[in-house]
């Protein structure tokens, strides 16, 4: 409709045009009764049908306001019952996210404690020392207690659990530092072995040698976490070329300041001919004192040909020392000797022109030249004090 024939519409518009409408819509009815042979009519006038079709409308109304009422009601319990749900929904969330953060925070508190024992239990065994206090975490207090379960706020557990996580991250950076020390240390260890003429890596085989004993597990926290095991293995190889290199000879088996004769080919002193000499000779007095070089075991105390009175040491890793041209022995087989023990006195026995030691090294049955072991550097000498000492401390311990 356009706006022209709207202003037509309105201008055409009056009250009687629309109660002549009305009428038509509802004229005067005549309704006819015959009742008894007698006929009656009744008159129904627009004004009456008008007032019923008015009732008719409000009680259509009412019913209609009723169930719209009704229905709303309705909707508005279905909405408040769904409300109610996704709050209990998000209650029984919320308790769950609580005590999972329980759960983890005291998971990761065990695991924590667990580790730290792991890693002190690791030093001791392999170095024989524990972790410093400083280093050593809390994680045995630190349980999930401090969540407030009673409010039941996933934020109440977040503070003991960051926490946690900044213990676990210093325990972290602790075992890392400790295998970067161990490293260097292990490198250092190597490369005094190395200045002796010997191999590591062959040393470490024949530690190995024959094994055996009642099965013990590692902790389970060490052989479920890859950098524990290494951690492990590492610190347990440190110890073996610890334990190497302070059984290897280094000390001075007596207090001669010369040696008459050294490690190689020379002329035979009785024949002139061409020999080789497996040792270095200490001239000295009878009777002088003859110290073990190294700590070892007495494999052998008796005579051998060419030697006379020979006292042989076992150092362990295939190592062994002879001390040969001996006039008196000052120890016994299977003894356990000290570095620098008194083991026999000097003498002239055997193929010998006078008095004096013959000291040999031998590596794997070998004779090897012992002035690489006698003349160490002081910086190698520093590193295999130190070996021992921890040595000394495991024993104690």
């Amino acid at each position: 409709m356009t706006k022209q024939s709207e202003r037509v519409a309105i201008n055409n518009f009056s009250p009687r045009r629309a109660i002549a409408k009305v009428v038509a819509i509802a004229p005067e009815r005549e309704i006819y009764l015959r009742s008894g042979g007698k006929v009656r009519f009744v008159r129904i006038s627009t004004r009456v049908q008008l007032a019923i079709a008015a009732v008719l409308a409000l009680l259509l109304g009412g019913w209609a306001l009723g169930t719209g009422a009704m229905l709303w009601s309705q909707a508005h319990f279905t909405a408040e019952r769904a409300t109610l749900e996704r709050q209990r929904a998000a209650v029984i969330h919320r308790q769950a996210a609580v005590d999972a953060y329980k759960g983890s925070v005291s998971d990761m508190a065990r695991d924590i404690e667990a580790r730290q024992h792991a890693i002190q239990e690791m030093m001791r065994v392999n170095l024989g020392a524990d972790l410093p206090e400083a280093a050593a975490t809390d994680g045995k207090t630190a349980t999930g207690d401090g969540v407030d379960g009673r409010s039941g706020k996933v934020s109440a557990a977040l503070p003991e659990a960051a926490r946690l996580e900044r213990l676990r991250a210093q325990q972290a950076a602790l075992e890392s530092d400790l295998a970067e020390a161990a490293q260097a240390r292990l490198a250092k260890v190597e490369q005094a072995i190395r200045s002796f003429g010997l191999n590591p890596a062959v040393l470490g085989r024949q530690a190995r040698g024959g094994m055996g004993g009642p099965f013990e597990p590692v902790p389970r926290v060490v052989a479920s976490d890859p950098d524990l095991r290494d951690l492990s293995a590492l610190l347990g190889r440190l110890n073996a070329m610890e334990t190497t290199l302070a059984t290897i000879p280094s000390g001075r088996p007596t207090a001669a300041p010369m040696q008459s004769s050294s490690y190689g080919y020379r002329r035979d002193p009785f024949n002139g001919a061409a020999a080789f000499h497996s040792g270095i000779d200490f001239p000295g007095r009878y009777g002088q004192t003859i110290n073990a070089a190294a700590p070892g075991k007495v494999s052998y105390v008796g005579q051998r040909p060419g030697y006379g009175k020979v006292v042989e040491i076992d150092h362990g890793n295939g190592i062994m020392t002879r001390y040969a041209h001996l006039s008196r022995f000052g120890t016994r087989v299977g003894e356990k000797v000290a570095r620098g023990q008194a083991i026999a006195r000097m003498g002239s026995t055997g193929r010998s022109t006078g008095t004096h030691l013959h000291f040999e090294v031998r590596v794997r049955g070998q004779a090897v030249n012992p002035r690489r072991f006698l003349e160490a550097r002081q910086d190698v000498l520093e590193i295999q004090q130190l070996a021992k000492r921890r040595l000394v401390s495991d024993r104690r311990g």
